[in-house]
């Protein structure tokens, strides 16, 4: 019998692409291949890549170019590119790296094996269209291996905001939804396999409206399905966009036991000036207003965001909003970027903020968000909480996992095992995770 042939996977970006590349390992084992965490080993690389930051092409041409040699050593060894990149750039991919063999965009990832067997037929293999079948429909069920605690669930993809900045509707197409017993399915399989925690994913993930019994399915009845599943034991999603904060979903955070006091909310600026150009259709007022709700839903909950400092035209004064949002909202974690053109986005177009004062701008609002992070978390110390516990840490007898906030947590001792569910009382806050230790048996 022949050794089977070894996939080596690279994945950049979101937790979407995660769970992409899960799915593309699963589809090429049932061409016969097993995942490798060493390139120069492999049969097949594949780039899984992001094109939300700048120079997200020319990092995967760097990345590429390390890969020659061992094409040279090896001929037979073929080399992929999926994800946003692809989607956006695939005939361009072709032409500046002859040596790369397929092509395949984010909504075409289940016609992979199909593309690997052309290109082991010598042909080039590129497929960047929007299929009107549902890839989700095509790809092969998971494999029955055991799994970790934690899993991500993809149940939405695309979107219809046309926010000026991004690039997500160009790449990943309109907004998609799975059917909800898909989606039940899926989770129930992942639970017998040892899943004790699933996290919901979408570009905009609240938009969620999947076929479900007498019409669709919005996401906080997705939610409460979710809940009834006997084995989850948490149930977290992202990202959400504010528009599409339903009055049943803040309501769930409310009510179901197993939504997690967490919730990533992304406003991008605080200026309303800046965020009618960004085409975010909601102003900071709305938006701190949606964030008093959530909070009487429920008290506890850690709100996330993202911050986009020196979009075209921001100034002083809008930055200055956008400070004094951040203090109105008191934000336990956040992603915080200067503005990069994505080619191709309307605010591309348009005048940049002088490189130095939007990098000036960022480092006085990441000191503030990193301030606002440390102080919840140490109003943590003392407090207990629920920590599911993922891996063994870098001390002897510890162990990390996370908190019901998504705090990192590491306790020592206690007898605890990869995938239990234990009460913890906070002892300590350190810069990017909390101590502690177990409480009971």
């Amino acid at each position: 019998m022949s050794d089977p042939k070894k996939l080596y996977i690279k994945t950049y970006g979101c937790q979407m692409n995660v769970y992409d590349s899960e799915r593309m390992a699963e589809a090429m084992g049932g061409e016969g291949y097993v995942e490798t965490q060493d390139p120069a080993e492999a049969d097949m690389i594949l780039l899984n890549t992001c094109h939300i930051r700048e120079k997200a092409a020319e990092k995967v041409y760097s990345e590429l170019g390390r890969y020659k040699s061992l094409k040279a050593a090896k001929p037979d060894l073929k080399i992929g590119v999926a994800g946003c990149v692809a989607q956006a750039e695939g005939q361009e991919i072709m032409r500046r790296q002859p040596m790369v063999d397929l092509v395949v965009g984010p909504q075409s990832l289940h016609r992979l094996p199909e593309l690997e067997r052309r290109a082991r037929g010598g042909h080039k293999a590129l497929d960047t269209e929007f299929p009107e079948e549902l890839k989700f429909d095509h790809l092969a069920e998971r494999p029955r291996a055991a799994r970790g605690p934690t899993a991500f669930l993809t149940v939405q993809e695309g979107c219809d905001k046309f926010c000026a900045f991004c690039v997500v509707p160009y790449t990943r197409g309109t907004e998609i939804s799975r059917p909800a017993d898909k989606v039940l399915a899926e989770a129930r399989d992942l639970v017998e396999r040892g899943v004790r925690e699933i996290t919901l994913l979408g570009q905009n993930v609240n938009a969620y409206h999947g076929a479900g019994p007498h019409g669709d399915w919005s996401l906080a009845r997705l939610v409460w399905a979710l809940d009834k599943v006997d084995g989850l034991d948490r149930i977290r999603f992202t990202t959400s966009h504010p528009g599409d904060m339903s009055d049943d979903l803040i309501e769930a955070h409310g009510e179901c036991p197993k939504l997690m006091p967490y919730l990533h909310l992304p406003v991008q600026s605080g200026s309303d000036r800046i965020l009618k150009r960004m085409n975010r259709g909601h102003d900071a007022e709305s938006y701190l207003r949606l964030i008093e709700r959530i909070r009487a839903a429920r008290p506890d909950i850690l709100i996330s965001g993202d911050f986009i400092v020196g979009f075209p035209e921001e100034t002083e004064t809008d930055f200055a909003d956008t400070m004094a949002l951040i203090e109105a909202v008191r934000y336990g974690q956040c992603y915080s970027f200067k503005y990069s053109a994505r080619p191709g986005t309307p605010a591309a177009e348009r005048a940049l903020v002088d490189a130095t004062e939007a990098s000036d701008r960022l480092t006085r609002l990441q000191a503030l968000l990193t301030r606002q992070q440390h102080q919840i978390q140490n109003a943590m110390v003392g407090r207990e909480v629920g920590v599911l516990f993922e891996r063994t840490g870098r001390m002897p007898g510890q162990m990390v996992g996370k908190s019901d906030h998504l705090h990192a947590v590491h306790v020592t001792g206690g007898g605890i095992s990869t995938g239990d569910l234990r009460r913890v009382r906070i002892t300590e806050s350190a810069p990017n995770s909390l101590g502690g230790v177990p409480i009971g048996g």
